[in-house]
């Protein structure tokens, strides 16, 4: 055993360091929807339970739609930090703050159109309206969670993951706690469980901003107010608009994948939530390792092509394991994992006979994620951003020659998409890490 772990890539040992916390901070994100939903379940109306339902929809498209926030810093503040660049470490740093308040309160501008945002979620008027009422409570955390992204981000850029677990078990111990007390003791309802997030989410944000301004003075790294100006932010606004418009197109994908299955009837679309749930699952898994990767293949990558290549080859060690042992528990136990999400009997039949696709995407998906860490932590977002447009495209396409094999054609597409954006990323991580020769410092900003 001791012969084997020798002969492992010398960045294994610190990278699963740093992972672990990320994976169990992961694993933890669906704990506080099966709570939100064990105690509005037991209320006697299920409308606020379909409000709080509707409501969590509009929050996960804004706030993932945000994400570039964490993923940017990330990658910024990471080679920074490789290069002992404390100044602008800290420049960074602020100017993120700056951008994640700048937007959260941006967002409050829409309030006029909740109502219309929720009315393509075609829930009932009832439940529209509660979940009307739910949404405009909540939002007030916008500029929370906006700048919990920034601190996560430079968590994540100096090595310190252990703060991404703290902070989320933070955030669902107060938000639990309140929501007993708001909705069971109280007697509120939804609006109990949008005050609880709300608080929640404070209560996390500002204890993270504490634990950067320490943590920035334990490392004399100067907290400057940067110029407010757009040439002062530059470099910080072209990587995140090159992430929010990845991640816009992402989130077509997966609105169409979802919007072509219901055209093919409830069951069908039920199936596929079903299997999308387990690979969301997976993604949790495989995610900890990349978001780890980040950090530590940004500040590497400002060292050296050698170094930042031992910590790829740990990535890869680790992720490949880990999603090939997720394989085979997805074809040992796939048919008792889908009889725990639904009772339905159609919807489980129809789920058991497009299950093999979770056998083939889920491998696929390996190179997707460890490399999405890779491009965040050496900051080459535009060829993330590429990648992603010309796999949906490939995806669209795929879909359209495969309809008529209907859902199986679906999946066949989702595969080629995910295949697509591993394939797009190894090729160019290959040509750019191929130019940059010997042991020098990699020119981090050229373009």
């Amino acid at each position: 055993m001791k012969a084997f772990i020798k002969k492992l890539p010398i960045k294994t040992r610190p990278l699963f360091r740093q992972a672990w916390p990320i994976l169990l901070s992961n694993c933890s994100i669906p704990l506080l929807g099966l709570v939100d939903t064990a105690v509005l379940g037991h209320l006697p109306d299920g409308r606020f339970l379909a409000a709080v339902a509707l409501g969590a929809v509009v929050f996960s498209f804004l706030y993932w739609g945000f994400g570039f926030l964490r993923m940017g810093t990330t990658g910024l503040v990471a080679q920074a930090f490789g290069r002992n660049d404390s100044a602008a470490m800290g420049r960074l740093i602020m100017q993120a703050l700056y951008l994640a308040l700048a937007l959260g309160l941006a967002l409050q501008l829409l309030r006029p159109v909740i109502p219309l945002m929720l009315g393509w979620l075609d829930g009932s008027p009832t439940a529209s309206e509660l979940a009307t009422g739910y949404v405009a409570i909540r939002l007030w955390s916008a500029p929370a969670v906006l700048m919990q992204y920034v601190v996560l981000g430079v968590a994540l850029a100096i090595a310190r993951s252990q703060v991404v677990l703290v902070l989320l078990v933070l955030a669902n111990s107060v938000n639990i706690l309140l929501n007993l007390t708001f909705v069971l003791g109280l007697g509120m309802t939804s609006n109990g469980v949008a005050l609880a997030s709300l608080l929640a989410e404070w209560t996390a944000a500002l204890v993270g901003l504490y634990w950067l301004i320490k943590t920035c003075r334990e490392l004399n790294i100067p907290l400057q107010h940067p110029p407010l100006n757009f040439k002062a932010m530059q470099t910080l606004i072209k990587v995140n608009a090159d992430l929010f418009v990845r991640t816009l197109a992402l989130l077509f994908a997966l609105a169409f994948f979802t919007r072509q299955g219901a055209t093919q009837g409830d069951a069908t679309l039920a199936a596929n939530a079903v299997l999308m749930q387990l690979i969301m699952l997976t993604s949790y898994m495989l995610d900890g390792f990349a978001q780890a990767v980040e950090g530590q293949f940004g500040a590497a990558f400002a060292r050296s092509k050698k170094e930042a290549m031992q910590v790829f080859n740990a990535g890869v060690v680790l992720s490949v394991a880990t999603g090939l042992l997720l394989t085979i528990i997805l074809w040992l136990t796939g048919y008792e994992l889908i009889k725990l999400l639904t009772d339905l009997t159609n919807v489980r039949e129809l789920a058991t006979i497009y299950l093999p696709w979770l056998g083939l995407i889920v491998p696929v998906s390996i190179a997707c994620y460890l490399l999405d860490g890779v491009f965040i932590g050496a900051t080459w977002t535009a060829a993330m951003r590429n990648s992603l447009l010309v796999s949906l495209a490939g995806y669209l396409l795929a879909w359209w020659l495969l309809q008529g094999f209907q859902n199986h054609g679906l999946w066949a597409a989702f595969l080629v998409f995910n295949t697509l954006r591993g394939a797009s990323l190894g090729w160019v991580l290959y040509t750019k890490m191929k130019q940059n020769h010997g042991d020098k410092k990699p020119a981090i900003h050229k373009k």
